[in-house]
């Protein structure tokens, strides 16, 4: 078994890790606003739409116009949404 301090490639910082989640800790005063539990996780589920089609490459406001273009439904096959995801 190998311990952190023994792989050398193992990175010393968390740098990465805290700057993913500024933007959460940093929208928190504004979800403070939320009226309902519901907004507050329709507000979150934007975030992590837009999140990862940052991590994937994409422009996450070119992403966003082309789901709400597309309109995804319940009526959409596994495959259909799998082609939307970024």
């Amino acid at each position: 078994m190998m311990t952190y301090l023994e792989d050398g490639h193992c990175s010393i910082s968390n740098n990465l890790s805290e700057n993913s989640i500024r933007p959460v800790t940093v929208g928190r005063r504004n979800w403070l606003f939320c009226d309902s539990t519901d907004g507050a996780n329709a507000s979150m589920m934007v975030y992590s739409l837009l999140e990862t089609a940052r991590l994937n490459g994409l422009n996450p406001q070119k992403y966003l116009e082309y789901l709400l273009e597309a309109r995804p439904d319940k009526n959409m096959s596994d495959e259909g949404l799998e082609k939307m995801a970024p």
